[in-house]
C-alpha cells in the first residue's frame, strides 16, 4: 500500500520513482556509483548487505527484505543478516569487517554519539578514508531510503521482494532509470 493518492493502493517503491523521475534518476545513478562502483573497498555484497543492515535497524522490512535478497544473490550467507543484528561480534562476519558494522549500527541508531575512536576503530581493522566514506554513505543512503519508504507507505510482498532483489542483481540500480517514465 501507499499514501500517495495518485498511486495503486499496492504500488512498489518503482512506481513511486516512476512517479517523480525527475529527482528518481538522479537517486538511482547515485545507487548506482555507491552500491556497484568498481572503486569502492567493499564488496558489492558487503554494500548490500551493510543496506539490509542499515534497513533492518530501521525496522524498514521494504529495504531490509530488498537488499538482503540482493546481498544473497552476491554469495551472502543468508543467516548472516540476522546474526548481525542480533550480535555484530557473534555473527560469523569477517573480522575485518566488525568494525565498520559496528560504526553502521552506532550511525543509524545513536548518530550524535558517533566519536573519533569509533572511526579509528574501523581504520585499525586496516581500512582506509575511502572505506569510511563509503560505509557512511551508505548508511546515509539508506536511513534516506527508509524514510521515504515509510513516509510514503510503501510495503511489499515476498513475491515482489525475490523479483526485486534479482532485478537489481542482474541489472543494477541504473537498470531501473530505463523504467522511468518522461515527467509531463
Amino acid at each position: 500500500m501507499t499514501y500517495l493518492h495518485s498511486l495503486p493502493q499496492d504500488g512498489a517503491l518503482l512506481d513511486v520513482l516512476q512517479a517523480f523521475p525527475r529527482t528518481a534518476a538522479p537517486l538511482l545513478e547515485y545507487h548506482e556509483v555507491l552500491l556497484r562502483g568498481a572503486e569502492s573497498p567493499f564488496t558489492v555484497a558487503e554494500r548490500e548487505l551493510m543496506a539490509a543492515f542499515v534497513s533492518s535497524l530501521n525496522a524498514c522490512d521494504y529495504c531490509a527484505g530488498i537488499h538482503e535478497g540482493v546481498a544473497k544473490n552476491f554469495g551472502v550467507e543468508p543467516t548472516l543478516l540476522a546474526g548481525l543484528i542480533e550480535d555484530v561480534d557473534g555473527s560469523g562476519l569477517a573480522d575485518k569487517l566488525k568494525p565498520v558494522f559496528r560504526y553502521l549500527r552506532k550511525l543509524t541508531l545513536t548518530p550524535a554519539r558517533v566519536t573519533r575512536e569509533d572511526a579509528e576503530a574501523v581504520f585499525t581493522a586496516g581500512w582506509d578514508d575511502r572505506a569510511l566514506h563509503d560505509a557512511c554513505s551508505v548508511c546515509a543512503l539508506f536511513n534516506f531510503m527508509n524514510r521515504l519508504v515509510e513516509g510514503l507507505g510503501v510495503e511489499v510482498d515476498e513475491r515482489y521482494r525475490d523479483f526485486s532483489a534479482k532485478r537489481l542483481a542482474e541489472g543494477g540500480y541504473r537498470g531501473l532509470v530505463t523504467l522511468l517514465k518522461t515527467e509531463q
